[in-house]
């Protein structure tokens, strides 16, 4: 029984703040330990076969042919997506917030979907739609202007699969909004169009902006549902990821990670403008 008695009086040395610091320390190493196995190692890992020669191996990857018309679409076609997302998107969160009406919820649901379903059905998706032997690809062939395996079918993919990236950061920040504001500023005369623009627009500006570059550095890694709708086609519709997958097949996995360095770099400046873009917006929500 002493014995008993002395090793629970061992047990209760460490004080309670110690012992709560001991947790919390565990917590975070466990989180970091995780974040650098899954997220860290594997990028520091294609960094290094991919430039392990320096800038040769990157050189000879971009020597190809269609190399740099692949870089050049995915960096356009991300863009233009980004873009036509930060519009509609912005839309899209204004009436998920602002009106009440039936479907709202399913309408909701509907936005979500590209982060829920596999990209590569969302190509099966595209090319049942927009095929050329569907009535709207039909249709839009007869004027020629062919909506699938074209530059078109790429943004209209992309458009799909970054739409909710756009939704979804612009629709808390209109939640948190004052809606006196605005309709002090419509019984003082102001036009529905008016109040958006001097009220709502300055406030979402950030978030639109975070929602966009979150959007275009999604379309940059975009490979599942372009394989599909793009048709592949070297110096036309060859994206960077499909050069990124031809260049494994072919056995040259260097030029392949060296090339997907280049796409990290872009998608990783592109977060951390975002990150910062959120941060400042915050300060100024608090302020």
């Amino acid at each position: 029984m002493a014995s008993a008695a002395q090793t629970v009086q061992h047990r209760r040395v460490l004080p309670a703040p110690t012992v709560t610091r001991l947790r919390h320390w565990t917590l975070r190493g466990a989180a970091i330990t995780y974040l650098v196995t899954m997220i860290v190692v594997p990028v520091a890992a294609i960094v290094t076969k991919g430039f392990a020669a320096g800038l040769d191996t990157f050189q000879e990857a971009m020597a190809s042919p269609g190399a740099w018309e692949a870089i050049s679409l995915t960096l356009v076609a991300s863009a233009l997506a980004a873009i036509i997302n930060a519009i509609f998107g912005t839309m899209l969160a204004y009436i998920l917030v602002r009106y009440r009406f039936r479907g709202r919820g399913l309408l909701s649901a509907v936005v979500d979907l590209p982060f829920a379903i596999p990209t590569l059905v969302t190509g099966v998706m595209l090319v049942a739609i927009y095929g050329p032997n569907t009535p709207i690809g039909k249709a839009f062939g007869t004027v020629g202007i062919p909506l699938m395996f074209s530059q078109i079918a790429i943004l209209l993919a992309l458009c799909v699969v970054t739409l909710p990236f756009v939704v979804r950061t612009v629709q808390p920040v209109l939640l948190e909004l004052d809606t006196a504001e605005e309709e002090a500023a419509q019984v003082l005369g102001a036009s529905a169009w008016k109040t958006f623009r001097a009220v709502v627009m300055p406030a979402i500006r950030p978030a639109i902006a975070a929602g966009a570059l979150l959007a275009f550095a999604r379309g940059l890694g975009e490979f599942g549902s372009i394989v599909f709708v793009s048709g592949n086609i070297e110096g036309r519709t060859k994206t960077a990821p499909y050069f990124i997958f031809q260049l494994t097949n072919q056995f040259k996995p260097d030029q392949a990670a060296a090339v997907a360095t280049l796409l990290f770099a872009i998608s990783f400046g592109l977060v951390l403008v975002t990150s910062r873009l959120v941060r400042t917006e915050r300060k100024e929500a608090k302020s």
